[in-house]
């Protein structure tokens, strides 16, 4: 079974700024929860392009800590990009990331394809560890990037 995560948010930052910010792989540390372990080995050591793999650690559920692979697979410069796993703790992972200008701000939305590992016994504690987990994880990448770039307000018609 593929499971779906969509998530929107708004931001009070230009194109360019949510584009920098995102296409630096080294931010992915500062936007995930330090519960997490992450640890990026290599592959952070330039800016986002088509073709890049980034190896990490992470240590998602009971201290288990496990090495992540991914490779930005498509990329088109201030619109979005694809990161899929290559190796790692799903038996599929793709991950789309898109970013549009909007009035006052910018709006990210990211889709992510995925498949738990284990067949049947993945699929039984998918709701009661996977799911939770990666709502905890784009819950605090929500608030995490609230604080570093503000709240987005709409501007009053």
């Amino acid at each position: 079974m593929i499971y779906t995560v969509r998530k929107f948010q708004k931001l009070p930052i230009s194109l360019q700024q949510a584009w920098d910010f995102m296409g630096d792989p080294k931010n992915l540390a500062v936007i995930t929860p330090d519960s997490m372990g992450f640890n990026t080995l290599s592959g952070d050591d330039r800016k986002m392009f088509a073709g890049q793999i980034i190896i990490y650690t992470i240590t998602p559920l009971f201290g288990l800590k496990l090495q992540w692979v991914t490779e930005i697979t498509h990329l088109v410069d201030k619109h979005f990009f694809v990161d899929e796993q290559r190796f790692g703790p799903y038996a599929f992972w793709h991950h789309k990331h898109f970013l549009k200008e909007i009035d006052g701000g910018v709006e990210m939305e990211d889709i992510v394809h995925y498949k738990v590992p284990m067949g049947f016994l993945g699929r039984l504690v998918h709701p009661f560890l996977v799911k939770p987990k990666l709502d905890e994880i784009f819950a605090y990448r929500q608030k995490k990037l609230i604080e570093l770039f503000g709240e987005f307000k709409p501007n009053p018609a």
